[in-house]
């Protein structure tokens, strides 16, 4: 049983990796075995994702990038096959949100969410994808949101991005399913990340929403890793195409 967990000999690259959930992510993916390319703009917090891939006995190749960058999720994958060859897993987990009613939101703050949210995780998967299918096998989470699903005011343009990842997931599993390729996406609630703390910080804001939340609380980063591990091992295989909710039953209601 424990073998269909397990992701030893695999590598994966993971997105947003200096804080929160990716950070998290590195040390539970390699936790279980696996190398990991980390990919983010803080170089300190790369460096601290390097830290925990290596205390789990695991290689850490640690790639600053800008994703909001047309070019550079491209130029970052491109730098991860160079380096090891292949990448069996892929975790789009970098994010960005400009919390603001429709009315307000920015064109630029927009297009730069999109370009995040969800222009990077096409790109960089178009960039790994080719090996995955040579291989004939693979493994893509998506790091989706709750918003993806039910409708949070003052997140028009999140919401958009994530809808549109969740779509563009099921078009990665329809492509590249015959080739032995799982794509899903997890889809969270709020998770106590630095991100979130920005957004929900203020209990008066935050205890409505946690009042709606049928398990009564937010989602912790390693609730949200467990599941993306699940989807990245073997025992997942069978599924494919899928949007998993971590979201304490809220999208239940």
């Amino acid at each position: 049983m424990l073998e269909r967990f397990s992701l030893g000999g695999r590598k994966a690259l993971i997105t947003g990796a200096s804080r929160g959930i990716g950070l998290s992510l590195c040390g539970v993916l390699s936790a279980a075995g696996a190398d990991i390319v980390a990919v983010a703009r803080d170089t300190a917090g790369l460096a601290e994702a390097a830290r925990a891939v290596e205390a789990n006995g695991r290689r850490c190749l640690a790639l600053t990038a800008d994703l909001g960058d047309r070019d550079e999720p491209e130029r970052a994958g491109r730098a991860a096959l160079d380096a090891w060859g292949t990448i069996d897993i892929l975790v789009n987990n970098a994010g960005i949100s400009f919390p603001k009613p429709l009315t307000e939101q920015t064109i630029e703050e927009w297009d730069l969410i999109q370009a995040v949210n969800l222009r990077a995780p096409w790109l960089m998967a178009r960039t790994l994808a080719p090996a995955m299918i040579a291989q004939r096998r693979g493994k893509i989470v998506n790091v989706s949101s709750q918003t993806s699903k039910v409708a949070l005011t003052e997140h028009g343009a999140y919401a958009a991005s994530k809808n549109g990842l969740n779509a563009l997931t099921k078009v990665m599993c329809a492509e590249w399913a015959g080739f032995n390729i799982q794509c899903n996406t997890v889809c969270p609630t709020v998770t106590l990340t630095p991100m979130a703390d920005q957004v929900w910080g203020d209990p008066a804001k935050l205890d409505p929403f946690v009042a709606r939340i049928p398990a009564g609380r937010v989602a912790q980063p390693v609730e949200v890793c467990d599941v993306v591990l699940f989807l990245a091992s073997t025992a997942a295989d069978m599924i494919n195409g899928q949007d998993l909710f971590v979201d304490g039953g809220y999208t239940a209601l």
